[in-house]
C-alpha cells in the first residue's frame, strides 16, 4: 500500500467507532432518526420562537452594529466586531459551503438544499444566543493583560449550572465541551479542510494521472508551513489574516458562482423549482422527504455550526461591553454562510445538472464539475477559492481547539506548543485520508460539541431574554 492508503487504513476504524456513538439513531417509519439532529433542530426552533423571531425583526439592526454605529473605543475586548465575525466566518465559510453542499445534493438530492437554508435561518437565533452568552460570561485570566480575553460555552456552562447548585455537573459539561472542541478542531477544522483542498488540487492538475494524485502527505506538508506561520502569532494574527482573507475569498467565490448562474439564466426558475419540489412534494414518498430533510439539517449544522458553540469562543473576544449587541453580529454568520453562499453553490450544481448521474457521495469534485461545465477554466478559480477557504478555516479552528485545551490545562507555553505540533501533523493525516472517513470523524466531533452547549443555551435562555428586553429598551426602542 502507498503511504496515503496506510494512513487511511489506520484512521478508518477510529472514525467508524466515534461516529457510531455520536450518531446514535432510532428507527422511525423505516428511516433512522439521528437524535443529535433532533437536538439541534429543537434548540434553533425553540430560541427563534422564544425570542420572537429576533433573527428577522432585527436584521437591519445587526448590520448597523457591524458598521460600527454603536462602537465605543473604551469597551473591553481583544479584537473589533468585524474581526470577530470574520474569524468566526473563516471557521464556517469553508469547505462546508462548497464540498458540504455537494455532499448534501449527492446524498439527498437537490431538496436537501432547501432544508439547509431553512436550518440556516433558524440557526441565526442559535448563533445569536451563543455570541451574546460568550461575551457575557467571558473572563480575563490576567488582570495585567486586559486584552487577553477568553470565553465560550466552557465558561457559560460552568456558570449556568453553578446557579442551579450543580457545580460539579457544570464543570463536567464544560470540560466535555472543551475536549470535543479539540477533537472538532482536528477533524472538521483541520483534516476535512486539508482533504478537500488537496482533492481540488488533484482535480485541476490531471486527476488520477496527476503527479499529486497519491501524494496527499506532500500537500499536507505545504499546508503545515502556511498554517504554522499564522498560528504562531496568536489570536490577533489569526484575526488580521481572517479579516483580509474572508471578504476576498467570499467575494471571489460568489462572483464566480453568479457568473455561472447568469450564463444559465434560463434555468433559474427550474433550478429553484427542482429544489423546492424535491424537498416538499409527496411524490417522492414520506421516507425520502424525511431522509432529504435530515441530510440537509446535518450539512447545515456542519456548515454554519449553529448550536455547536464554536463561534462563541471568538465572539467572546470582541471589543464591546454589551453582550446582546455582539449576539446581533453573531447571527449574521449563518445568513452569510448557509443562506447566501450555500444557495449559490446549490444553484450552480442544480442548474448545470452536474449532480445527475453522479454515483455515491461526492464532495468538492461535484462542485468543480458544475463550474467546469460553464467555463472550462473555472475549476482553477475554484481551486484557489477552496484553498483559501480551507486555509482560513484551519487557522480559526486552531484557535478554538487551543482555547479548549487552555481551559483544561491553563495557559502553559509547553502544552500550547505541543498542541501546535499535533494540529499540524493532522493536516498531513487529513490530506492523505479518504473522504468517507474524514466526513465521519469530522461530523462526529463537531456534533459532540453540541450536546453540552445546547443544555447551557436552554438553561440560560430565560436570563438572555431579559437581557434582550433591556438592551432593546435602552438602545433600539428608546
Amino acid at each position: 500500500m502507498s503511504i496515503d492508503q496506510q494512513i487511511d487504513a489506520a484512521f478508518k476504524p477510529v472514525a467508524d467507532f466515534v461516529a457510531s456513538v455520536i450518531f446514535y439513531a432510532e428507527p422511525w417509519t423505516g428511516y433512522d432518526i439521528r437524535l443529535i439532529l433532533v437536538w439541534l433542530v429543537a434548540i434553533s426552533l425553540f430560541l427563534t420562537l422564544y425570542f420572537g423571531f429576533i433573527n428577522i425583526r432585527y436584521f437591519k439592526h445587526s448590520i448597523d452594529i457591524l458598521r460600527g454605529k454603536f462602537d465605543k473605543k473604551t469597551d473591553a475586548g481583544a479584537i473589533n466586531r468585524f474581526q470577530a465575525l470574520a474569524t468566526s466566518l473563516s471557521g464556517t465559510v469553508g469547505l462546508g459551503n462548497i464540498a458540504g453542499v455537494a455532499v448534501a445534493v449527492s446524498a439527498g438530492g437537490p431538496g436537501a438544499v432547501f432544508w439547509m437554508a431553512l436550518m440556516g435561518l433558524f440557526g441565526m437565533t442559535t448563533k445569536f444566543a451563543e455570541a451574546a452568552l460568550g461575551v457575557k460570561y467571558r473572563e480575563i485570566p490576567d488582570t495585567k493583560r486586559p486584552d487577553n480575553v477568553v470565553g465560550g460555552p466552557m465558561y457559560y456552562l460552568k456558570s449556568a449550572f453553578a446557579r442551579h447548585d450543580q457545580i460539579l455537573m457544570g464543570k463536567f459539561l464544560a470540560g466535555f465541551f472543551a475536549v470535543c472542541t479539540i477533537g472538532g478542531a482536528i477533524g472538521a477544522g483541520n483534516m476535512f479542510q486539508a482533504n478537500q483542498a488537496f482533492q481540488q488540487i488533484v482535480n485541476v492538475s490531471g486527476g488520477e494521472a496527476s503527479f499529486m494524485a497519491d501524494k496527499g502527505w506532500l500537500f499536507g506538508l505545504f499546508m503545515v508551513v502556511l498554517v504554522g506561520v499564522v498560528i504562531i502569532g496568536g489570536l490577533k494574527s489569526i484575526a488580521n489574516v481572517a479579516s483580509k482573507i474572508v471578504p476576498f475569498m467570499g467575494g471571489l467565490y460568489l462572483l464566480a458562482g453568479l457568473i455561472v448562474i447568469a450564463m444559465n439564466y434560463q434555468n433559474i426558475p427550474s433550478g429553484f423549482a427542482t429544489i423546492f419540489q424535491m424537498a416538499l412534494t409527496p411524490e417522492s414518498g414520506f421516507g425520502a422527504v424525511l431522509g432529504t430533510l435530515l441530510i440537509g439539517v446535518q450539512r447545515a449544522a456542519f456548515s454554519n455550526e449553529a448550536g455547536v458553540g464554536s463561534a462563541a469562543i471568538v465572539h467572546a473576544t470582541a471589543r464591546t461591553n454589551q453582550p446582546v449587541s455582539q449576539g446581533f453580529v453573531g447571527m449574521l454568520g449563518p445568513f452569510i454562510d448557509t443562506i447566501v453562499i450555500c444557495m449559490v453553490t446549490a444553484l450552480v450544481i442544480v442548474m448545470t445538472g452536474a449532480y445527475e448521474g453522479s454515483e455515491g457521495m461526492e464532495g468538492v469534485s461535484l462542485t468543480s464539475r458544475a463550474f467546469e461545465s460553464a467555463i472550462p477554466w473555472f475549476p482553477y478559480v475554484l481551486a484557489l477559492t477552496v484553498f483559501m477557504f480551507a486555509y482560513s478555516t484551519m487557522i480559526a479552528w486552531f484557535y478554538y481547539g487551543l482555547k479548549g485545551l487552555t481551559y483544561l490545562t491553563g495557559e502553559k507555553p509547553m502544552i500550547e506548543m505541543a498542541y501546535k505540533v499535533i494540529f499540524c501533523l493532522f493536516i498531513i493525516v487529513g490530506s492523505a485520508s479518504a473522504l468517507d472517513s474524514i466526513i465521519l470523524f469530522s461530523d462526529s466531533m463537531i456534533f459532540a460539541m453540541a450536546i453540552p452547549n445546547v443544555i447551557g443555551l436552554y438553561l440560560l435562555s430565560k436570563e438572555l431574554k431579559l437581557d434582550i428586553k433591556k438592551y432593546l429598551q435602552d438602545t433600539v426602542n428608546k
